[in-house]
Parts: C-alpha cells; sequence; structure tokens
C-alpha cells in the first residue's frame, strides 16, 4: 500500500480528539512509508492530517479544485499539489492516485466522498480498502443507522464488512493491508461470475 486517501472536515470539530486523532493519522501513515493523498487544504483537520505527516518526514499530495485555490485555502508546503477544474474532477483524481480510502470526521462533503467510493466498492469499480477512523465516536449513529438499512434489505452484510471501522490509526492501516473484499459486487449473481 503507497498510497492512502484520507477525506475529512475543512473544520476543526467541537473536540480538540478530531484533531487529535487526526495529527495521529497523518504521523502514522508518515511512519509507515505511506503518502497521504487529500483535498489539499490548510484549514480544519484537513490541514492538521497533512501537517503532522509532513512533520513527520512524510509525502502529501493534495488535490484542489480551481475555485478553492482562488479563496487561498491551498496548503502551502505540500509535496504535490494538483488543481483541478471542479470538485467531480477532485474526487476522481483522488480515487486514481490512491490505494485505499480512509474517512476522518467531516460534514457533507466528506460524507459524499466517503459514500461515493464506498457505492464505487459495491459496484465493482474498485476494490481498494475503505476504513472510517471513528474518532471520539463520531460516526456511531452512521454504524446504527448500516446495521438498520441491513435490517431493512436496504444493504447487505457483506457490503457492511467493506467499511473497516477502528479509533486506531496503526490498527486501521493493519486492517487494511489484509482486507479481502467480497467475492460478489452488487448485481452480479452467483452465475454470472
Amino acid at each position: 500500500m503507497k498510497r492512502i486517501c484520507v477525506f475529512c472536515g475543512s473544520s476543526p470539530g467541537a473536540s480538540d480528539l478530531y484533531s487529535e486523532d487526526a495529527a495521529k493519522l497523518g504521523a502514522q501513515l508518515a511512519k509507515e512509508g505511506i503518502t497521504l493523498v487529500y483535498g489539499g487544504s490548510k484549514v480544519g483537520i484537513m490541514g492538521v492530517v497533512a501537517n503532522a505527516a509532513l512533520q513527520a518526514g512524510g509525502e502529501v499530495i493534495g488535490v484542489i479544485p480551481k475555485m478553492l485555490m482562488e479563496r487561498e485555502l491551498a496548503h502551502p508546503g505540500l509535496s504535490e499539489l494538483i488543481i483541478v477544474h471542479s470538485m467531480h474532477e477532485r474526487k476522481a483524481k483522488m480515487e486514481e492516485l490512491s490505494d485505499g480510502f480512509v474517512v476522518l470526521p467531516g460534514g457533507p462533503g466528506t460524507m459524499e466522498e466517503f459514500f461515493e467510493v464506498y457505492t464505487w466498492a459495491q459496484l465493482g469499480e474498485h476494490r481498494k480498502p475503505i476504513g472510517m477512523m471513528n474518532s471520539n465516536h463520531y460516526y456511531d449513529k452512521l454504524l446504527a443507522f448500516f446495521d438498520h438499512m441491513i435490517q431493512e434489505q436496504f444493504l447487505k452484510p457483506e457490503y457492511r464488512s467493506m467499511v473497516i471501522v477502528d479509533s486506531d490509526p496503526e490498527q486501521l492501516i493493519q486492517k487494511f493491508r489484509s482486507y479481502e473484499p467480497p467475492l460478489l459486487t452488487k448485481w452480479i449473481t452467483p452465475q454470472q461470475t
């Protein structure tokens, strides 16, 4: 695993634990020689995870749309900054560059990024691990809602298992290394494989 994409908030959040855990993740990626790919911003926990990786000697690639670059939100000290035209192009580039994805706490933009790569995985568009760092129990209610989706038969248990959950970055990365995606993808029956 050479590169991991991190989706996270452009705000610091209500608890210092969010920034502390983002910093731990950035430092752990650098320690393991894994390049951080992220949204390229200097603000919120986006800036924290990038700074931690850089301070630990890691490589950090930012992907930022021109409109956000023009608002002076781009991180000035990255290993590489890729400027794209749109948010859609940003997500596609981040997915292309990455061997896996981790979602830290964030708002609607973070959720939209997470759900897109999660949906792509269910459809067989990629077989990369997807992790959720459940910092300060931020995602407990979403995880409970996944269970509700299973109960109501809108999500299969094997697709729920595609989301690797941990609050410790070292453990999360170790789980990535042993990840095996489900054999079946959505809309393919065993007879079609």
